[in-house]
């Protein structure tokens, strides 16, 4: 079987490309990247040299490769190996030696956010950029234990709420919305979470999808209402339509429209 490739380059400052591929024969060269590699492991295990010693890529750990550095790549069982990898812009991060010492970060926490980021990249930018900025700061403190954003205050998730609902259904991005509130953007989810109960991305698709249920009541076709809430497309909408309300946006047009055909004794045909 030969390798599998999908490369995109997402909306969100700060990662250059999302890499997810499957080998079973491809062993990589020795190689270097302008970018950080962050890496994480599906299925099988990689071993790799960095900078001439040896280390393995293994499912439950997240793997940080810094720039400039060579390593290569191979696998170690016959069946191959299936990876994602991010390959984050080298202003992101600070501490090379820190990485090229320990690579492999045994961080559940870490994992589990690299992973749901993944999930984010194609089609929930605001999300994905949220998940980032906990990302980033998590890698900070890995690599060298400074660079923690102070709390915020409440007020600040206050304002982060009311720019969020002067700008729908097109909200800022998370830097934009850090520039203008002038705080730094862990700290605005994290103010925001801690006040709110949620994070800004459950937010601002929650208030999206306020605007949808108006504009299908409304009588607009629901690739339509998509579109008009701020959502990439139907597929987009109906996901998450479904998921709060347990039927997708056209059930829920065509059984409102029943409803007030009903009211005025008319019949839908």
């Amino acid at each position: 079987m030969g390798p599998e490739i999908t490369a995109w380059r997402p909306d969100v400052p700060g990662i250059h490309e999302v890499f997810h591929a499957r080998f079973t024969t491809h062993a990589y060269p020795s190689h270097t990247h302008d970018a950080w590699t962050l890496l994480i492991v599906d299925d099988g295990v990689v071993r790799y040299d960095l900078d001439r010693h040896e280390h393995g890529a293994l499912r439950e750990q997240v793997t940080l490769l810094p720039p400039g550095v060579p390593h290569d790549g191979r696998s170690v069982r016959p069946e191959g190996f299936r990876k994602r990898v991010l390959y984050l812009a080298s202003d992101t991060l600070t501490g090379v030696g820190a990485a090229v010492d320990h690579p492999s970060l045994a961080d559940p926490v870490l994992r589990q956010r690299v992973h749901q980021l993944h999930q984010s990249l194609r089609t929930e930018d605001l999300e994905a950029q949220s998940r980032f900025a906990l990302i980033r700061d998590r890698l900070r403190q890995h690599l060298n234990g400074t660079d923690v954003p102070p709390p915020e205050k409440a007020t600040t998730a206050h304002r982060l709420r009311e720019l969020l609902d002067a700008h729908l259904p097109d909200t800022p991005t998370l830097d934009e919305a850090a520039a203008v509130l002038d705080a730094h953007p862990v700290s605005l989810v994290r103010a925001f979470s801690r006040e709110f109960g949620i994070p800004p991305h459950r937010y601002v698709t929650g208030r999206r999808l306020e605007l949808a249920r108006r504009h299908l009541l409304a009588g607009h076709p629901p690739a339509t209402a998509a579109t008009m809430a701020g959502f990439y497309d139907q597929a987009h909408l109906t996901r998450h339509f479904t998921k709060l309300l347990g039927v997708g946006p056209g059930r829920y047009r065509l059984g409102s429209s029943s409803g007030a055909e009903r009211r005025s004794g008319r019949r839908l045909d």
